[in-house]
This record gives structure tokens, C-alpha cells and sequence, in this order.
């Protein structure tokens, strides 16, 4: 008998029982369950009730073995400890599985060295493809991005090649926060976190379109009411709070490059005696679990992570089926959407 037994009493369908179902070839269920074009609509639609009525499953090992695939993708990522990546690499396999791949996470701390290491691993002989959340590499670095194997890469485009990316709207979302706080009434407001105000980082971009805000509405933010991160996380929130306070100049708002960081702000108001939102109105970016389940809530950014892992995982697996995306110079560059979610710290 043509089936395959999975379990005990347990009987598999196999391609050739939907194909008998649905009155079509093998080959006809394959285009279709590999999402090639040109099959009729109405071809498609008979495959996909006899596979949804039979239960079939893909047999991805004996695809992967045929197309001399491993059927993994690479995703590194600076650092798991950190909600956000977290989360996105969470997002990112969840993709993955519903295009029949595995994912393989790498950490690379956000070192240049260990970046670097990962583009030229013998690991990636393991993987077809690799998705690349690099922020230690620089301009320099560009050409060693030209690998022989698929890479999407995650962030800004501070190194310039013909990769492609996926991004989020990092200066676009932070002027949105201070566009909020400005409309609650707060003028003195404080930034948590480090940043180069020229450079193309994510701390860069959130600070640039947070004091372009500022300056269009005529409000001039004082330096002293930066306080400096340089590693993102609660306990550098927390220590940044502390320098601005410590140094006596007034504020009405904090804004968190990040949510971690804005917790961890929160964290010392309340030592501190000051009450969130009524004395202080706080804001993060990022819209990390943890910020929805804080007291107060936190108002956040949402930067459209699921949008960004299942389009890095789309663009990565055209690639691998050869179907190249159109790309200008440089690469083609997708901005995910965001969305401004305002709870209890902002009132």
C-alpha cells in the first residue's frame, strides 16, 4: 500500500493520494505544494481540499535531499538577552516554518569579529541561506558581503552593497513619540540611551527624528537631559535615569531609545518618588511584551517586527528558489510600517 505509517494505527497520505483525489498528476500536486506559478486557479484550489480532506504533510526532507538543500536558514542576531531580538528571532522561525525551513540562530554579542566570522563560517555550508542582523561591521566591511550564498540583512543601511534589507522606521517612529509627548503638554523632555546624532545607527536615526520634532515645534532640548547608554538594557536604563536626575535639571517626559532601557528609567522615577505619568511621562520603542505587561503600561513604538522577519524570510527564500527580487543599486531596501501605541506612562 502507497502510505506511510506515522504513528500506531496511524495512517500518512502520501502526494500520490492527493493527486488521486484530486483527479491530477504527481507532478501537478508538487507545483503546488511548492507554490510554483502557472497551475490554474481552479487546479490549485482541487489540490489544496484534497490535501486539506487527507491531512497530507510535506515531506520537506526528501524535497531538501532532492534539491541538494538543507532545508536550514541562518538567522544571527547581536543578542538573545535582549527582548527585541528575542522576539524577532522568534518571529523569524515561526516564518520559516510555514516555508518548510529550520532556523539556526547565531549570537554574535555585536562584535565585528564574531560578525565577520559568521559571513565566513563553515557553518554556513550547514545552512542555504543566511538572514543578518550585523551592527558591529563597518562601511568597510561592505564588500565582505558579497558572499556566495542568499543574505537578507536586518537594520540600517550602514553598509553599502548590493544585499538586501529589511529595515524598520526608526527616525519616522521616534518622531512620532515626540510628536505625542509634545501634544500631553511636555516640553522638557529627557532621551535615554547612546548614539551618534550623524552615524546610521538605530540610536541614531530615533535621536535624529526625536530632535527634528523638537525643532520643528520650536522646543530646544538640553544636552544635560541625555543620559548615555551604552549597551541597551535595563540596568543601563537605569543608570542613565539616575545620571540626569543626579544632575538637578528639570523634565517633564523620558524617552527610552528603547523599551528596556525606558523600564528601566521607570524603575528609578519610582525610587525616586516621582510618579509615571503625573510628575513624568515615559515612552520606548520597540513594543516588547514586556512594556505591555509594566505598571503603568508602556507607550511604544511598534516597529512591524512580524512584517519584518516574514519579509527577510520571503526575500531569502525568492532568492534561494532563483527568483531574484528586482533590486537597484545597492540593493533593494523594504521599510517595515510602525505604529505608535500609546498607553498608561504617557497618560
Amino acid at each position: 500500500m502507497d502510505r506511510r505509517i506515522t504513528e500506531v494505527g496511524r495512517v500518512s497520505a502520501t502526494m500520490r493520494d492527493v493527486a488521486r483525489l484530486a483527479g491530477v498528476s504527481v507532478k501537478t500536486v508538487s507545483n503546488v505544494v511548492n507554490d510554483f506559478p502557472h497551475v490554474k486557479s481552479a487546479t490549485r484550489d482541487r489540490v489544496l481540499a484534497a490535501i486539506a480532506e487527507l491531512g497530507y504533510q510535506m515531506n520537506f526532507s526528501a524535497r531538501n535531499l532532492s534539491r541538494g538543500t538543507t532545508g536550514m536558514i541562518a538567522l544571527a542576531v547581536p543578542e538573545l538577552s535582549l527582548p527585541y531580538f528575542a522576539e524577532l528571532s522568534d518571529a523569524v522561525i515561526a516564518a520559516a516554518a510555514e516555508r518548510g525551513y529550520t532556523v539556526l540562530v547565531e549570537q554574535t554579542g555585536g562584535v565585528r569579529e564574531r560578525e565577520l566570522e559568521v559571513l565566513a563560517s563553515e557553518r554556513r555550508r550547514m545552512t542555504d541561506g543566511l538572514i543578518f542582523s550585523p551592527i558591529g561591521l563597518r562601511p568597510a566591511d561592505a564588500a565582505r558581503l558579497e558572499v556566495d550564498y542568499p543574505i537578507v540583512l536586518l537594520g540600517e543601511r550602514a553598509l553599502h552593497s548590493s544585499v538586501h534589507h529589511v529595515a524598520m522606521a526608526n527616525a519616522d517612529g521616534a518622531r512620532a513619540v515626540a510628536e505625542h509627548l509634545l501634544a500631553r503638554g511636555r516640553r522638557r523632555i529627557a532621551v535615554i540611551g547612546s548614539f551618534d546624532e550623524r552615524g546610521p545607527s538605530a540610536g541614531s536615526l530615533r535621536t535624529r527624528g526625536f530632535l527634528d520634532a523638537l525643532d520643528e515645534a520650536g522646543v530646544r532640548h538640553d544636552p544635560a537631559r541625555t543620559g548615555e547608554a551604552l549597551r541597551w538594557s535595563r540596568t543601563t536604563g537605569a543608570a542613565a535615569m539616575r545620571q540626569v536626575l543626579d544632575r538637578g535639571v528639570g523634565f517633564d517626559a523620558v524617552f527610552g531609545l528603547n523599551d528596556v532601557l525606558a523600564l528601566g528609567a521607570m524603575r528609578v522615577l519610582h525610587e525616586r518618588g516621582l510618579r509615571v505619568p503625573e510628575d513624568v511621562a515615559v515612552a520606548g520603542f520597540d513594543d516588547i511584551e514586556d512594556g505591555r505587561f509594566a505598571r503603568p503600561s508602556l507607550t511604544t513604538v511598534q516597529p512591524g517586527r512580524a512584517q519584518i522577519a516574514r519579509t527577510a524570510v520571503e526575500l531569502l527564500v525568492e532568492r534561494l528558489a532563483g527568483g531574484e527580487p528586482a533590486a537597484g543599486p545597492g540593493g533593494e531596501e523594504r521599510v517595515a510600517q510602525f505604529e505608535l501605541l500609546v498607553r498608561e506612562s504617557t497618560g
